[in-house]
This record gives C-alpha cells, sequence and structure tokens, in this order.
C-alpha cells in the first residue's frame, strides 16, 4: 500500500497538483453530478433537489402501505434488538440450527431457502450498529448547522417529520437485503441492493442493469462520500483544534491519512464480523455522548427550552423572510434528512444483510430504527443545541461542512468550555466508522461485479486505503462533489426495486408477526 502511496503523495503536495486534478476531474463528470443534483425551480427564490421527490414520497408510499409500520412497530423493533424474540429463531445468543425443511413455500426464491436458515455473520444490534456507523457522522453536526442556518429553526420540524417517514423506507429495503441475500459456503453473506433487483425483479434483464449500476455507484460512493470526504473532514479539524495554519499538523495531512488508513485496514482485512465488533463498541458510544453533552447544553439553559420548541413550530409554518417562506423551510428539513439517514439508498440494506435470522422482516424492523436515532435525535438534538445557544444566523448558511463543525464546536463551547476537544475525538470516530462500514459497502458492490476471489477482495482493500490518504492530503472538491452524486444515484435502480418488491415486504412482515402473535398467544 505504502509503494502505490508514496508517489501519489510526493504529487499531493506539489503546489497547485490538487487543483489542477480537481479542474480536470470535474470538466469530466461535472454533467453526471448536474444531473443527480440538479434544482427544479419552484419558485424565484426556491430550488428543491429532485432526488427529493423519490426518497420522501416513496418514505410516505411506504408509510401508508406498510399501515404505519414506521410508529406501530417502534417498540418491537425494540424488543427485536433486545433479543426478546430470539427464541423465534430457533436459537438463543444469536446462534442458529439450520432448518431447511421449513422453508419450501412455492413464495420463496430457491436460491434463499439455504439462507434463511444460516446463521448469518452478525446479531441484530451489530448490524444496526454497522449500519448507523455509516450514517451518524460529519452530516449530524455540521450539516444541521448549515441547514438550520439556511432555513431557521423551524426546518427541525420537517427534519424530524422527513427522519419518521424515512423508518418505512429503511424497513423495505433492509427486509428485502435478507429476503434475497447469499451465503457462501463458509458463512460469508453477500446481499443488498444488488441481490434483490437481480433475484426479485421478474424482468430478469431490467434486475440485472439495475443491480450493475447500483454496484458502480456504491463503489464510487464508497471511495468519495465514505471515505475521501471523512478522512478529510476529520483532519481540518484536528488541524484547527491544534493551531490552525499554525498548527504542528500543517502539511502533514498525508500523516494522519496514513494512520488512519493503517487503522482502517486493521479493522476491514477482519470483514463485517470485525468491523461489526468494533461498530457495535463505538458507536453507542459516540452517540451516547453527543447526546448526553447536547442535554447537558441544552439543560444548561433550561430557561430557554421552551422558547427554542416555540421557534421550531412557528418557524416550521410561519417563517419570516428565510429560505423563501415555508416552503423552503420544509425542503431544508427534509434535504437534511434524507441526506443523513440515507433512507431509500439501499446503503444500509447490504450491512443488515448480514443479520443472523431466519425472518427477513425481523431485521427490516430493527433497520427502521437507524432513521429515528440518526434523524430524530441526534440532527434534532444538534438543532437544540445551535437554536438555544443562539447559533442560528442566515450569514451561516454560506459554511462548508469544516466550518459548520467549528460552529457546532462553539455552540457546545458555551456550555461546556473543554467540550470542542471531545467533539473533536468525536469527529474522528465518526469519520473512522463510516469508512470501514463504507468499505464493507464498497466492497459488496465490487465482488459483485468482478468476482468473489480473495485477489479481488483485497485489490478493492488495498485501493480504499489508498484513497484514505489521499483523502486527507489532498482537496478534491470535485471527487468528492462526484462520489456524492453517485452516493444519490444509488436512490434510482434502489427506489424502483422497493417499489416493485413491496409486495414480497408485506408477506415477510405478515409471516413475522404471525410467528409474534403464536408466541404470545
Amino acid at each position: 500500500m505504502l509503494l502505490f502511496a508514496t508517489p501519489i503523495l510526493t504529487f499531493a503536495q506539489e503546489k497547485g497538483l490538487d487543483q489542477q486534478i480537481d479542474e480536470a476531474f470535474g470538466d469530466a463528470t461535472g454533467w453526471f453530478v448536474d444531473i443527480v443534483f440538479y434544482q427544479i425551480p419552484f419558485t424565484d427564490t426556491i430550488s428543491i433537489y429532485w432526488v427529493l421527490f423519490p426518497l420522501i414520497l416513496g418514505a410516505l408510499y411506504f408509510t401508508f402501505y406498510f399501515n404505519f409500520i414506521n410508529f406501530k412497530g417502534f417498540f418491537t423493533s425494540i424488543n427485536i434488538v433486545r433479543g426478546k424474540y430470539d427464541d423465534l429463531e430457533g436459537r438463543k445468543d444469536h446462534k442458529v440450527e439450520i432448518q431447511k425443511s421449513e422453508f419450501t413455500d412455492e413464495e420463496d426464491n430457491p436460491d434463499t431457502i439455504r439462507v434463511e436458515g444460516h446463521e448469518g455473520e452478525v446479531s441484530h444490534f451489530q448490524a444496526l450498529t454497522a449500519a448507523l456507523s455509516a450514517t451518524v457522522g460529519l452530516g449530524n453536526i455540521a450539516g444541521v448547522a448549515i441547514a438550520v442556518s439556511i432555513g431557521g429553526a423551524g426546518a427541525t420540524f420537517w427534519m424530524i417529520v422527513a427522519g419518521f417517514l424515512g423508518m418505512a423506507s429503511k424497513f423495505v429495503e433492509c427486509t428485502l437485503g435478507v429476503k434475497y441475500r447469499d451465503i457462501e459456503a463458509d458463512g460469508t453473506v453477500y446481499g443488498g441492493p444488488m441481490y434483490y433487483l437481480t433475484k426479485g425483479l421478474k424482468n430478469k434483464t431490467l434486475g440485472k442493469i439495475l443491480a450493475a449500476l447500483f454496484a458502480i455507484f456504491v463503489i464510487g460512493g464508497s471511495f468519495g462520500g465514505g471515505n475521501m470526504f471523512q478522512v478529510n473532514q476529520a483532519f481540518q479539524l484536528v488541524e484547527n483544534i491544534t493551531g490552525g495554519e499554525q498548527s504542528f499538523l500543517n502539511g502533514y495531512g498525508w500523516a494522519f491519512g496514513l494512520v488512519m488508513a493503517v487503522l482502517v485496514g486493521i479493522v476491514i482485512i477482519g470483514g463485517i464480523k470485525k468491523i461489526a465488533k468494533v461498530t457495535d463498541k463505538i458507536v453507542p458510544f459516540m452517540v451516547a455522548i453527543y447526546v448526553a453533552a447536547s442535554l447537558y447544553v441544552i439543560f444548561y439553559n433550561y430557561d430557554m427550552i421552551g422558547d427554542a420548541f416555540g421557534q421550531i413550530f412557528s418557524g416550521a409554518f410561519s417563517p419570516e423572510g428565510i429560505a423563501g417562506g415555508a416552503v423552503g423551510v420544509l425542503v431544508q428539513g427534509f434535504r437534511r434528512a434524507a441526506f443523513s439517514n440515507e433512507a431509500g439508498i439501499g446503503s444500509a440494506s447490504i450491512a443488515h444483510s448480514a443479520v443472523k435470522t431466519k425472518y427477513a422482516a425481523s431485521e427490516g424492523m430493527v433497520a427502521l430504527l437507524e432513521p429515528f436515532i440518526d434523524t430524530v435525535v441526534v440532527c434534532t438534538m444538534t438543532a437544540l443545541v445551535l437554536i438555544i445557544t443562539g447559533n442560528v444566523a442566515a450569514e451561516n448558511a454560506s459554511l462548508n461542512d469544516a466550518q459548520a463543525i467549528l460552529l457546532t464546536s462553539g455552540a457546545f463551547e458555551s456550555a461546556i468550555s473543554w467540550f470542542p476537544y471531545v467533539l473533536t475525538v468525536a469527529v474522528v470516530l465518526f469519520a473512522f466508522s463510516s469508512m470501514i462500514s463504507w468499505s464493507y459497502y464498497g466492497f459488496q458492490g465490487w465482488v459483485y461485479l468482478f468476482g468473489r476471489s480473495k485477489k479481488m477482495e483485497y485489490t478493492y482493500k488495498v485501493i480504499f486505503c489508498i484513497f484514505v490518504v489521499i483523502g486527507a492530503a489532498a482537496s478534491l472538491g470535485s471527487v468528492i462533489g462526484f462520489s456524492d452524486a453517485m452516493v444519490f444515484a444509488m436512490m434510482v435502480p434502489n427506489m424502483i426495486g422497493l417499489v416493485i418488491l413491496a409486495p414480497k415486504v408485506k408477506g415477510e412482515l405478515a409471516k413475522y408477526m404471525n410467528a409474534i402473535k403464536s408466541r404470545e398467544a
């Protein structure tokens, strides 16, 4: 890896090369970015990203189609994570006894009959944390600051609404991820939209085309938004906290990237089991720290809580002069939620497909907790801290992500003087956990296209680690913009599959709920 990275690092340090690469790449890929992030003019002052329409409308459709599963199934989901229904699997502590004879009904895909009784690789809780580690991150800290700066406090309300709706989309895609997954003889799981598009759609040609497109997009997204962007933003914050332009780290982004690459490499070489063992410790810890600090700031300013909620509700329906009125506020809230929890993108179903279960809907139920934690809890906490500390201002709307993190850091610092240092550590952990989870997503797309050999596996993982170093050393805005576009392009083939296969999900849900009712009868 070092032999590959050394000449790249040398070039990356040369003055102006970053900019030259950035411009050349931008010229070549700008058309794709423009298509994915095209904004439909709504009024003279408001434009709406077209990708929001299928994401939000799809989530709304699934909410009604599944009879408000995002609300009615909430406590059942918590009980599944707690292990209350583990005995339905014929197991305890997530160990499955293979019982192939149970799965011979005509509705099952023959390729997955052997899978549903298989152990799988990780527990419900580990699958949840592995997926959460890819979504809970910099967007929850920086993105929320930008959203409330543009849309005002009222954007928080619509962010929460979109978060609740997104729970239904996550339920659908993660149920399908388990239903149509593949498991090798050694127990290695391969799952995600590539497999439910290929196996689930009756038109096999369409399924293979959509699956191939998704695989290409998820690989691109893993190298950029799930890798380079994460390490780049983490380094910028570490550099700033250690002195900014006078920091001893100035010019040594490659060294920071090298350390991160080694740590990422150690984890991802072990596969999803190793990733899950790391994320099920990091994610609960960092979310707990962040939420605890948020609650401290909120209750430290307890006399302002009522006013903050007043601003959120009044701003949601009767904003004054921010982001073009009520529609603009709604758009900012929905945009932040959709960009943060990735419900409908399809990425999370890759992690959830590795779960140990024989009931596909059980993992769909677990997955619906993800947008709740990511958006309804963590994003809302960030928004409340910013509102209470008076950091909602239109002049902050032009901040980039690194600057927005500092804005959020300053808001916490007003109540907890030393918290910026803790937040810096949290951001590095957020970035690290996002990278290891996205490496798994990209890897699944890679082996779908190029085969499951060890050679292909290590080729991808080495390339991924090299991009970690490049991401910290270079400032490649167009590369990251392109990768972000690829992440949201994943939505197109995925959402087509989700809508077509929704009846299959309803059948899986009925099967699992009947099993729960029989147990409790």
